[in-house]
């Protein structure tokens, strides 16, 4: 009975654990997800107000004129597939936005973070993304992206929107998918274009697996510990109940009609303790009858 009980426990224990971890799973999941969109949102709002601040410096400074910033007469330049362009202002920023869209690639989890203007075309990529040419187009396009013009629907959706945290899903032709999120960048209260970062969805992924295995451990851990708790117990409870059937067992054969039976509990056993005594002295005292017949 002590085992029917264990396990009649244990398995509601089990369904239960597996219940709360499933929702604590996916509680913690999507706290994940909004955590990892909120870092993306304001990291691009920040790469919005920082570049437009360079641009704006620029054009106070003389570097370039205010219709040079807006500059969209793109001159291609080498052989290059897909084509590359300048413009009147990208070997300024070249130099002066380069390490400040590297920075924030330390977040592990973007896997770009650039200025793209209404076009989508993006002056000055990450230098992760500005390696050396081999002519093989294929490696090339997932080396060598700066200069280019990211004209598909994400890309466009990203230049020209003008929401602080625009959020798509963006299939690269790298083959990675991604969140892509964008932040209007505004130059002397006209819009620019966009800063766009990408948060690899394989990232949030690998976090989640890792977020499931140790939940799942802790779990694991405190349903062992539970069910051995729960069987050592119900086996301690059962113990008088089964020194009792004994007993009974006994008393049914005639045996230990002489011995009383201590009733040393006030529960439930303490009332079978004193059934079955009462029993022993009825027992004894009709077989005392029957002899003295």
């Amino acid at each position: 009975m002590s085992v029917k009980i264990s396990l009649f426990i244990s398995v509601i224990i089990i369904i239960v654990f597996s219940a709360g971890t499933f929702f604590l799973v996916s509680q913690q999941t999507s706290r994940l997800e909004d955590e990892l969109l909120y870092r993306a949102k304001i990291q691009s709002v920040l790469g919005a107000e920082t570049v437009a601040t360079i641009i704006e410096e620029a054009i106070d400074n003389g570097v370039f004129s205010v219709n040079e910033a807006f500059d969209t007469d793109y001159q291609i330049f080498g052989n290059f597939d897909p084509p590359k362009y300048h413009t009147s202002y990208d070997s300024y920023l070249d130099r002066a936005i380069l390490s400040i869209q590297d920075k924030f690639l330390k977040d592990d989890n973007l896997i770009y973070a650039v200025a793209a203007d209404r076009n989508g075309y993006v002056p000055t990529h990450n230098t992760r993304y500005q390696q050396s040419i081999t002519g093989d187009p294929e490696k090339d396009r997932v080396r060598n992206r700066t200069k280019g013009i990211f004209n598909d629907p994400v890309g466009i959706k990203a230049a020209e929107n003008k929401e602080e945290g625009f959020q798509q899903i963006y299939h690269r032709d790298t083959g990675e998918v991604a969140w892509d999120v964008a932040s209007p960048i505004t130059v002397k209260g006209k819009h620019w274009g966009g800063f766009r970062v990408g948060v690899e969805l394989s990232s949030i992924s690998a976090a989640q697996t890792q977020l499931v295995k140790a939940m799942g451990l802790i779990m694991i851990l405190i349903l062992v510990v539970s069910l051995l708790f729960t069987f050592l117990y119900v086996t301690k409870a059962m113990a008088p109940l089964r020194k009792m059937t004994v007993v009974a067992r006994n008393i049914a054969k005639g045996n230990e009609l002489e011995s009383e039976i201590p009733v040393t509990r006030k529960d439930e056993i303490g009332e079978l303790q004193d059934a079955l005594n009462r029993l022993r002295l009825s027992i004894l005292i009709a077989l005392k009858r029957k002899k003295g017949k």
